[in-house]
C-alpha cells in the first residue's frame, strides 16, 4: 500500500529541488516512488501540474511504433504510424496513473499565488535515512496518510535547521 505526502513550498524551484533529492534517494534504493508531481498556483489562480510521467506522450510513441509495424504489413507504414500515434495519444490522454489530477488541483488551490506543492506517492521507504537526507529542506506538510508518529517525524525533519560547517 502506498502513502501520500503533500508538502507546500514557497516556489516551484524549491519543490523541484526536493523532488530531485527524492529521485536521487530512489537511485540509492532508499525510497520507491509511485508518483511525484509538483503543482504550482499561478498568478491567475489556475493550478499547473508538473507531472513525472506523461501518458499522452508515452501513448503516442507506442502507437507510432505499432501503427508503423502494422502499416508495413499493408505497405502503408507512414499512414499506419500517423493513425497509431493519434490513437495512442488519445488513449494516453484518458489514462491517469498515480495521484488523481482533480485531487491535486483542489489541494493546490489553497496555496498562495506563486507557491508550489509537492505531491509524492511512496510505495516503500527507509524512513530514518530519507528523513536525514531531507532534513532542513523546509516546506510545510499539508497532508499525509502516515500515522501520527511518522507525520511528526517528517514535520520535524523538514523544519530542522542544518548546522553550518565551522569556518577553518
Amino acid at each position: 500500500m502506498s502513502d501520500l505526502v503533500v508538502i507546500a513550498d514557497p516556489s516551484e524551484a524549491k519543490a523541484e529541488e526536493v523532488r530531485q533529492k527524492l529521485f536521487d534517494l530512489q537511485k540509492e534504493y532508499l525510497i520507491e516512488l509511485d508518483d511525484a508531481v509538483i503543482a504550482v498556483k499561478q498568478p491567475n489562480g489556475r493550478v499547473k501540474l508538473n507531472q513525472m510521467f506523461h501518458p499522452a506522450a508515452a501513448g503516442a510513441a507506442s502507437g507510432t511504433f505499432w501503427g508503423a509495424l502494422i502499416g508495413m504489413l499493408f505497405l502503408m507504414p507512414v499512414i499506419g504510424a500517423a493513425v497509431g500515434a493519434a490513437s495512442g495519444a488519445v488513449s494516453g490522454a484518458f489514462t491517469d496513473v498515480g495521484i488523481d489530477d482533480p485531487f491535486m488541483k483542489e489541494a493546490a488551490a489553497t496555496l498562495q499565488s506563486g507557491n508550489a506543492a509537492l505531491f509524492v506517492l511512496i510505495r516503500k521507504v527507509t524512513a530514518d535515512k530519507v528523513l536525514e537526507a531531507i532534513k532542513g529542506d523546509g516546506g510545510t506538510v499539508l497532508r499525509t496518510s502516515f500515522d501520527q508518529t511518522k507525520e511528526t517525524a517528517l514535520r520535524e525533519a523538514l523544519a530542522a535547521h542544518v548546522a553550518a560547517a565551522p569556518a577553518a
